[in-house]
Formats: structure tokens, C-alpha cells, sequence
């Protein structure tokens, strides 16, 4: 139950930092409206960092089905703890969108995009292409997996992992992202459009459900393929 508690808690934290500086950037009257993809990616990676850094000694800090389901692919996470950690970071993210909507409760009602609002919860693709954006998708994820699984093996000081598996996160964001909005993440974008459709959103509109299955199904496969090709390596050993 710890090891569910720090992935509840991590993603929780990645959804609350993550999305809120989504709303921060998209919502009208917000202090921090239109500083850009910049500003959104650099606190993307350290949301990330600081989640990590929550729940690490906990859980071993996930955050991610996808990364979960690549450790279950290398032997490193039991099979049987794959579901309950996807479903605890998938309700870490609910609760973290949650807490999003509360934190800028006056601001919907400001804001009449409702596209940016749904933009707030879960990514959609800045051109809808099925077949590119499963790409984009796996792309995005291989990448952050196989240099998660990377900065594994690499000796460096105690307690610096997170910031570099942040800082992968900021370049995957700025050199990716652009496509699809980077979910490489099916808590991260599933989590957050369940709470879109439930909460009492003023002027929303649908959930965008026709791509919901993207970002879910793409980041296992890039996960997958990142898994499999970093074990066919012969790294050498620490």
C-alpha cells in the first residue's frame, strides 16, 4: 500500500504543478497568460523533478504507466503490481487535475476558449493525423523511457537523478512536443480528461474521446520498444 501511496502521491503532485502551469498560461486574467511553450515545457520537467523526488523513496516514483510497464518488461516491477500502480497513477492525476480546477475556480468562467480549457486536462494534436500522431506519440515516449532506463546506469551524486530524468523530460517537451502536446504518459492524459468530462466546467466542451485512446495505447508501445531495445544493448555493467 506504501508503493501505491507514493504513486498517488507523485502523480498527484506531476498533475498539480504539470496542468496548473497549463492554466496559469492558457486562462484569461491569470498573471502568467501567453508566456508560452517555454515557460509550460521548463515547468513540465521540474514538475516532474520535484514529483520525483516526493515519491521516490516510496514507490520508486513511476509517475507513469508507461514507465511501469517497461520495468514490468525488464523483470525490475512484478507483473501482478503493474495494474495497481497504473490504476493508482491514474487516480493521482484525477486528484491532481482536481485540485487544478480548484486552484483557478474564477478563471473558467473568464475564459471563453474552450479548447484551451480541455488543453488545461489533456493533450490533442495540433494536427489531427491518426497515423502521426501514434507516431509522435511512440517517438516521445521511447525517447523518455530508454533515457530514463539511461540515466539508470550512469554513476552520478546522490539525489541528482531526478533533475536529469527532469531536464529529459524539458527536451523531450521542447524537441517533441510540438505535435501532439507530448501526453507520453496515459495517466497523465487519461487521468485528467476523466476529470474534464466530470467537473462542473463553465462553457466546456466535449472531452475530444475520438483521440482519447492515443495517448493511452501509444506511450506503452514507445514504452515497450525502449524496454526491449535498451535490454538487446550490452551496457557495460556499473
Amino acid at each position: 500500500m506504501l508503493q501505491l501511496f507514493g504513486e498517488f502521491l507523485g502523480t498527484g503532485l506531476l498533475i498539480l504543478l504539470g496542468n496548473g502551469v497549463v492554466a496559469g498560461v492558457l486562462l484569461h486574467k491569470s498573471k502568467a497568460q501567453n508566456s508560452g511553450w517555454l515557460v509550460i515545457t521548463l515547468a513540465w520537467g521540474l514538475a516532474v523533478t520535484v514529483a520525483v523526488y516526493a515519491s521516490a523513496s516510496l514507490s520508486g516514483a513511476h509517475l507513469n504507466p508507461a514507465v511501469s510497464f517497461a520495468l514490468a518488461i525488464k523483470g525490475d516491477l512484478a507483473w501482478s503490481l503493474f495494474l495497481p500502480y497504473a490504476l493508482a497513477q491514474i487516480a493521482g492525476a484525477m486528484v491532481g487535475s482536481g485540485l487544478v480546477y480548484l486552484h483557478y475556480l474564477p478563471h473558467w468562467k473568464e475564459t471563453e476558449d474552450a479548447d484551451a480549457k480541455l488543453a488545461i486536462f489533456c493533450t490533442a494534436p495540433a494536427i489531427p493525423h491518426t497515423v502521426s500522431n501514434m507516431i509522435s506519440e511512440v517517438i516521445g515516449t521511447f525517447v523518455l523511457v530508454f533515457g530514463i532506463l539511461a540515466i539508470g546506469i550512469n554513476k552520478m551524486a546522490d539525489g541528482f537523478g531526478p533533475f536529469m530524468v527532469g531536464m529529459l523530460v524539458v527536451v523531450v517537451g521542447l524537441a517533441l512536443g510540438g505535435t501532439t502536446g507530448y501526453a507520453i504518459n496515459p495517466a497523465r492524459d487519461l487521468g485528467p480528461r476523466i476529470m474534464h468530462a466530470l467537473l462542473p466546467i463553465h462553457g466546456k466542451r466535449d472531452s475530444n474521446w475520438g483521440y482519447a485512446w492515443i495517448p493511452v495505447i501509444a506511450p506503452l508501445i514507445g514504452a515497450a520498444l525502449a524496454a526491449l531495445i535498451f535490454m538487446a544493448i550490452p551496457f557495460p555493467t556499473k
